[in-house]
């Protein structure tokens, strides 16, 4: 059995557009403020997508959706299926996922089982959905943003 592992990260700051909606792992968070990026900025989503690219050996998230118009406000679920696309045709499946979202606020917990669930069902895997804070260390401790983290594990098929 063959098997690779890859890691992904992504971090944006929050967008100054105060309509601009939070999107992490395909979940709209309520009453927060969006973050900044050229799609829809879901942090966590691109994460897991770079994390699945890497153990793939396709580059990273930049090399499939440059920061062009035709990427403007996509959708990252969207992405994502394309990117699962691309790691399946080169002969690998996902057996296992971790993602950890990194923000001081809004608090992330009551929506955690709905990101598990929606990036699940569209890497085929169970995914595990973390979140933390950094004890207010840093940019990220400050408020000024999120961070996220992946690793995947796939396999040979």
């Amino acid at each position: 059995m063959t098997i690779r592992i890859g890691q992904g990260f992504d971090c944006h700051a929050f967008s100054d557009d105060s309509a601009r909606p939070l999107m992490l792992g395909g979940i709209e968070i309520p009453e927060a403020q969006g973050l900044a990026g050229h799609s829809d900025a879901d942090v966590a989503t691109h994460a897991l997508m770079d994390a699945l690219l890497g153990a793939a050996c396709l580059g990273d998230l930049g090399r499939h959706f440059p920061a062009t118009n035709e990427h403007r406000d996509a959708s990252s679920v969207t992405m994502l299926e394309v990117v699962l696309e691309r790691v399946l045709d080169q002969g690998w499946t996902p057996t296992s996922a971790d993602l950890t979202i990194i923000a001081q606020g809004p608090r992330l917990e009551p929506w955690l089982p709905a990101m598990a669930d929606l990036l699940g069902d569209h890497v085929g895997v169970d995914v595990s959905v973390k979140a933390t804070t950094t004890d207010h260390l840093g940019a990220i401790g400050r408020g000024e943003g999120i961070c996220s983290l992946a690793i995947v594990l796939l396999e040979a098929r």
